[in-house]
């Protein structure tokens, strides 16, 4: 009997990094680890990411080109109550849709803050491309928003972590990424023949090699990451067999 399920495709993603505090290293970025985590987990692929400083001319072009490109954008940083925080009328521009003052988001604002608390400066928190749609921010209320396929989240960990649990539930994700690592005390380059051969075998699975340095001695952490567990564990039956034919003893890293 023939399988007549629907293929899933694969669905993909860019994360935008907004921030000269980031290119100046003044900030570590936090929140790429954690989109790359969860997006996986949804099933969307994060193919590519990118920093880029707060000039209103990358940002548009920028956003326009992997919008293009991939499923999925986010965007961290850049939506604050300050003269820096641009990335919303980027954005806007990027789409070529006026930058509005939502009134949601103003109610929201309005709710948030004592009498008097809702300056003009906070108020830019509530511009939004016109006919976005907003995104949560249970934590300090400010909402981020979605327009087409750009989602825009704000740059603080914290906050960009509660507004990506809000939108989750909006993604579309195909199969997720299931990962294996094979460690061994085997150089990569006594392995590289080998692996390359296996590789070619397994061209839907993708095969790593990385080099570590532990307690003195040196070895080689193999990662191999795939859709198909089936495939999956076939090329890692391969790796380890590798290892152990060039006389090691592998052992297998906990998922």
């Amino acid at each position: 009997m023939s399988d007549s399920r629907p293929e899933r495709k694969t669905v993909t993603a860019c994360v935008l990094i907004i921030g000269n505090e980031i290119l100046s290293g003044r900030t570590k970025d936090a929140n790429l680890p954690f989109l790359a985590e969860q997006l996986n987990a949804c099933g969307v692929r994060l193919m590519e990411a990118r920093v880029i400083p707060d000039v209103p001319e990358t940002i548009v072009e920028t956003v326009n080109a992997v919008r293009a490109r991939f499923d999925y954008v986010f965007t961290t940083g850049g939506i604050g109550p300050t003269h820096d925080d641009i990335t919303s009328e980027c954005v806007a521009a990027a789409f070529g849709l006026p930058l509005i003052r939502n009134p949601e988001a103003v109610r929201r604002l309005e709710q948030h803050y004592p009498p008097g608390g809702l300056n003009e400066a906070r108020l830019r928190m509530a511009n939004t491309p016109e006919g976005a749609t907003l995104i949560d921010n249970p934590i300090s209320i400010a909402p981020g928003f979605q327009i087409g396929n750009v989602f825009v989240l704000a740059g603080v960990p914290s906050i960009m972590r509660a507004m990506f649990d809000s939108i989750r539930h909006r993604l579309s994700g195909g199969l997720p990424m299931l990962s294996r690592t094979v460690t061994s005390m085997l150089a990569e380059g006594t392995m590289a023949a080998d692996l390359s051969t296996i590789q070619d075998r397994f061209p839907d699975v993708e095969i790593g090699s990385y080099p570590f340095f532990r307690m003195g001695r040196s070895g080689t952490a193999i990662v191999l990451r795939g859709t198909d567990a089936g495939r999956l564990g076939e090329a890692t039956d391969e790796v380890t067999a590798m290892m152990v034919r060039l006389g090691d003893t592998p052992v297998e890293a906990e998922a």
